[in-house]
């Protein structure tokens, strides 16, 4: 290598590129013929499992394949048993059961009709309040009551003002509340106070049309309802909430309860003259109920 300067630069300049800068010839001299292998694994391999509360037997642990040099030494797996670590599950999450009582609870918690006393009944019915009045001509031929009733409260539900009918008509209402609008409503906004009474008695023809029969509003035998007002102070109107998802349903539920203790019950699906209340009268038909 010294003998002659050109044979030194050829050899740096193998070095550096082939080899490294930092490797000479005596790095390549004392380089092993073969590359190192792992030490073998121990005999046993210790393998930590989580105890559960069920009684079923340990599964048995795969153990890796033995490498060649090793498959003369292959030992059965020891498994050794631990208890759960703090972060370990030891039950499976279920829902805990509801306390006894607690549909009773609920149920208890849904209003209800009020029971009342004898004080200020009307009709024979404690839950039906309000007074008495005088009969009522007709100033047309087919109106006017001979004894009629205003209405102030059905079990418990007053209303927006006090309505004019014969007794029938207030019983058939007391049920509808009771059976009916309860029921619908629920315990939305605490349940309901009071109805909001669009017409009662009135003298005239139906949907005041000229020429038209004598209205049931002509013999107290009907009420319009536009609403009914909750606990919390909200109020259901026919006119806004018939066709809304939640309240619509609340209404139509209200609507088909009434068929059966009124005759005819006529809604926002019936006519242009019923967009914005429930009309509830009790007629008669011999075909039943007339519902729309």
């Amino acid at each position: 290598m010294t003998g002659h300067p050109g044979k030194g630069l050829m050899w740096k300049f193998v070095c550096g590129v082939m080899l490294g800068c930092s490797l000479g010839m005596p790095a390549l001299a004392l380089a092993p013929d073969t590359s190192s292998r792992p030490e073998p694994r121990p005999e046993t391999v210790t393998v930590t499992t989580i105890s559960t509360t069920a009684s079923a037997p340990v599964p048995e642990v795969a153990r890796p394949q033995a490498r060649p040099e090793e498959e003369d030494q292959a030992v059965p797996v020891a498994v050794v048993a631990a208890l759960p670590t703090a972060f370990a599950v030891r039950n499976s999450l279920r829902p805990h059961q509801r306390p006894r009582g607690f549909a009773r609870k609920v149920a208890a918690s849904t209003p209800k009709p009020t029971t009342s006393g004898r004080r200020g009944r009307i009709c024979g019915v404690n839950e039906i309040k309000g007074q008495a009045i005088s009969a009522i001509p007709g100033r047309i031929r087919g109106c006017g009551v001979s004894d009629p009733v205003r209405v102030t409260e059905v079990s418990g539900v007053k209303l927006s003002q006090p309505a004019v009918m014969d007794c029938t008509t207030a019983k058939a209402l007391n049920t509808w509340v009771r059976e009916g609008v309860f029921p619908a409503v629920g315990r939305l906004g605490g349940g309901p106070v009071s109805l909001r009474v669009a017409a009662h008695y009135a003298c005239r023809t139906r949907n005041n049309q000229p020429g038209a029969k004598v209205s049931e509003h002509g013999r107290g035998r009907a009420i319009d309802i536009s609403g009914v007002t909750l606990k919390n102070g909200a109020t259901i109107t026919v006119l806004k909430g018939w066709r809304d998802p939640v309240r619509g349903k609340i209404l139509k539920k209200m609507h088909k309860a009434a068929c059966g203790p009124f005759g005819t019950v006529l809604g926002p699906n019936s006519d242009r003259f019923h967009k914005d209340h429930l009309h509830l009268d009790t007629a008669r038909y011999r075909s039943g109920s007339y519902c729309r």
